[in-house]
């Protein structure tokens, strides 16, 4: 009977916490149920404590008006005053020393722990403020020189130029002959290895317009390979920073907001071919705030880094600054 009494009062305890608190703090909800929770345990508790006197004064005949007042005054320290009263009167010490220890442990662990969610509505209101600066692009190449003109040379002749005649009467005239056309060839003629269009004399397996006699050239060299394109690249010197497409903000963890802690996490990063995030690193940070930059800079996406015209990997560090501004 005793647990379903506490219970209704633990139940009644969080309903006036919950529509009573906000009356008195502008505390979040969150924070609200927080503390309406806790007032109805409290409530609870206290209730169960004073059925326990109640039913323990009645079963060894003690005075159980005064001890139930004294425990509904002072909580906690009354129902001590009477476990210990209780204990010298049977001579059981037992029964009071067990449920000492266990409301001495329970006082500790709300000192540690409930306390600053008590008060969390005392802290400053702050506002998150990730500062997350993304690397300029690089600028665009200059356009290529324009090409010169052509210069066009117009000569103009005229009817006055061909009309003209000579002034001076040359002393000799040269008379033009028209060369005979070679004979043609019998693909017949010639020799074992010749080339069509060669000489008589010239060595076998020559070049058609070669020197008799000389030294066949070598075919040409060829060409030097590739170089080849490196898989990674690391970021620094004159290879600039990947530039970022798609940026969400972390959120700010409760416990390290309730704690007022902030600070930088760096990470270092391999980017893929695509953009996408391979392989995180951590180098240095808070451990509050690790878990919540990893979980937003796995979403990021990269452009592409190109390095002559293929995709490579980058590997990058990545600052992420938790600020809590007044």
């Amino acid at each position: 009977m005793r647990w379903i009494i506490a219970l209704a009062a633990a139940v009644v305890g969080y309903v006036i916490g919950y529509f009573g608190l906000p009356l008195l703090t502008a505390a979040e909800e969150k924070v609200v149920i927080t503390q309406a929770i806790i007032l109805g345990v409290l409530i609870g508790c206290w209730a169960l404590m004073l059925c326990y006197v109640w039913a323990d004064c009645r079963h060894f005949g003690f005075s159980a008006g005064i001890w139930v007042a004294l425990t509904l005054v002072l909580f906690v320290v009354g129902f001590l005053f009477y476990l210990i009263y209780s204990a010298s009167k049977t001579g059981n010490w037992k029964r009071a020393t067990i449920p000492i220890a266990y409301i001495v442990e329970v006082i500790l662990l709300g000192v540690l722990v409930l306390i600053p969610l008590i008060y969390t509505e005392a802290l400053p209101k702050s506002t998150l403020m990730v500062s997350l600066t993304a690397p300029p692009p690089p600028p665009p190449p200059p356009p290529p020189p324009a090409a010169a003109p052509p210069k066009v040379v117009v000569h103009r002749v005229t009817v006055e130029d061909i009309m003209k005649a000579p002034t001076v009467i040359p002393k000799t005239i040269q008379k033009v002959r028209d060369e005979p056309e070679p004979p043609p060839q019998s693909a017949a003629v010639g020799v074992v290895g010749g080339v069509p269009g060669g000489v008589p004399g010239g060595s076998a397996g020559g070049v058609l317009g070669g020197i008799i006699g000389g030294v066949g050239s070598a075919p040409p060299p060829p060409p030097p390979p590739k170089a080849a394109t490196p898989k990674r690249i690391r970021v620094g010197g004159q290879v600039e920073s990947a530039r970022l497409i798609f940026q969400p903000k972390p959120e700010y963890p409760p416990l390290a907001k309730m704690a007022r802690i902030q600070g930088t996490v760096r990470l270092e990063a391999i980017i893929s071919k695509d953009g996408t995030i391979q392989d995180l690193k951590v180098i240095s940070g808070h451990p509050l705030l690790v878990k919540a930059a990893l979980e937003a800079v796995q979403r990021w996406r990269y452009q592409p880094t190109l390095l002559n015209g293929d995709p490579v990997e980058v590997v990058t560090e990545i600052d992420v600054n938790f600020t809590l501004a007044e």
